[in-house]
C-alpha cells in the first residue's frame, strides 16, 4: 500500500507531470505581458506615420530592441502554451499531438522571423 500525503500528491504535478509548471509559466508570462504590451504599443504608435529612417532609428535603440525581442518571445511562447491548453481540451489522439506540434512550430517560426527582422532593422 502506498501512502501519499497531500503534499506528496501536489509535488507529483498531476498525471502528466507538467501541469503545475505549465500553469505557473502561463501566469508568469501573462503578468509579464501585462507590462510589456502597453509599453511596446506606445513605442510602436510613436513610429506610425514616420519614414523608414525614423523607424530604423527607433528600433536601433537597445532598450527598444530588447523590449521588442521580449514582446516577441514572451508573447509567442504564451500563445503556444495557451493554444496547447485549448487543443488538449478539444482534440484527441494523434490529432492532438500534431496540433500541439504545429502551435509550437508556428510560435518558434514567428519568433525566428521576428528576431531576424529586428536584427535587420536595428543594424
Amino acid at each position: 500500500m502506498r501512502y501519499l500525503t497531500p503534499r506528496k500528491r501536489a509535488e507529483g504535478l498531476g498525471a502528466a507531470r507538467h501541469g503545475t509548471a505549465h500553469h505557473v509559466a502561463m501566469n508568469v508570462s501573462g503578468w509579464a505581458l501585462l507590462f510589456i504590451v502597453p509599453v511596446f504599443v506606445v513605442v510602436l504608435a510613436r513610429t506610425i506615420g514616420h519614414g523608414y529612417e525614423h523607424v530604423r532609428d527607433t528600433f536601433a535603440n537597445p532598450l527598444v530592441a530588447v523590449l521588442t525581442a521580449l514582446f516577441l518571445f514572451v508573447g509567442m511562447r504564451h500563445f503556444a502554451r495557451g493554444a496547447q491548453m485549448a487543443i488538449e481540451d478539444y482534440a484527441h489522439g494523434g490529432t492532438r499531438t500534431a496540433l500541439v506540434m504545429l502551435a509550437n512550430a508556428v510560435s518558434y517560426l514567428t519568433i525566428a522571423a521576428g528576431f531576424y527582422a529586428l536584427i535587420k532593422l536595428a543594424l
